[in-house]
């Protein structure tokens, strides 16, 4: 009883440890600028104020900024699913020499930080002259994505059994027909999960889009861009964080509309390989 007690208190305390930041976003953003300022921090609302949303969307370029994570977070997901979908079929039902060798490079790349080539890409870009593109950003998060796509899909094909792909081989399907209609369909989680995470990546990476995008302001990311709420008096924290809620809000509603799913996909992608 006193061990359950435990458990359930620290899972509590972890729960309102990870949770506060994102409710004291969700709060400033509802404050009045002589709240958010004041020497005495509330964390009940004592008025609430959708003026901050207002600057926020009115903030010059925010549609375009929202088009452009749209397009490199969208367009670097579709990539990886499509070339990790590919490699991880080959890994997981075909055998050939260096498989072992080329899941041991995934797992490294995965577990590389990307910071570290932040200098080397850049140069890359500089030099082929894709800096300032949202090409070259497309390129570099579907990078960074690819990894782990690669490794949850193999994980979760390797979860469905090889009969079921015999069984419609047997009754006439090609190869390539038995996976497209026994064996894609069962893939559902799995692609939920991996292309929602793979999103959620792409979708907060600042990192690059800062680096990368110099020039052309106009290609600039949600994230980069919401460092630019100044005012006389300095930041704005109340339109940067009513922006801050509206960037949280797609990926949030899609994970609990997906959830279930998401769920089911990411412990199919885990329990074997």
């Amino acid at each position: 009883m006193i061990g359950r007690i435990s458990r359930t208190a620290a899972a509590l305390l972890v729960f309102a440890v990870s949770v506060f930041p994102v409710y004291w976003m969700v709060l400033t953003a509802f404050k009045p600028t002589k709240d958010i300022q004041s020497a005495t921090p509330t964390f009940l609302p004592a008025s609430v104020t959708f003026d901050h949303f207002g600057t926020a969307i009115a903030a010059k370029g925010f549609f375009s900024f929202w088009r452009n994570s749209l397009l490199v977070a969208g367009g670097a997901v579709l990539f990886a699913l499509l070339v990790a979908l590919l490699a991880a079929f080959a890994i997981a039902r075909l055998h050939w020499k260096g498989r072992r060798a080329f899941v041991l490079m995934v797992f490294v790349a995965q577990m590389t930080p990307w910071e570290a080539l932040l200098i080397p890409i850049y140069v890359i870009a500089r030099d082929t002259g894709m800096l300032d593109t949202l090409w070259m950003l497309t390129l570099v998060y579907f990078m960074i994505t690819l990894p782990f796509t690669i490794v949850t899909l193999r994980g979760f094909l390797a979860a469905i059994p090889v009969d079921l792909e015999e069984a419609a081989q047997v009754d006439g399907c090609s190869r390539g027909q038995a996976f497209r209609r026994v064996v894609f369909p069962l893939l559902a989680p799995g692609l939920l999960a991996t292309s929602l995470f793979g999103f959620i990546t792409a979708w907060n990476e600042f990192a690059f889009a800062n680096v990368l995008i110099i020039k052309d302001q106009d290609d600039r990311t949600l994230p980069v861009w919401l460092s630019s709420f100044n005012n006389t008096f300095g930041t704005d924290w109340g339109a940067t964080m009513a922006a801050s809620t509206l960037f949280m809000l797609p990926v949030l509603l899609i994970f609990v509309v997906l959830q279930g799913r998401v769920t089911t996909g990411i412990v199919g992608g885990a329990v074997k390989g």
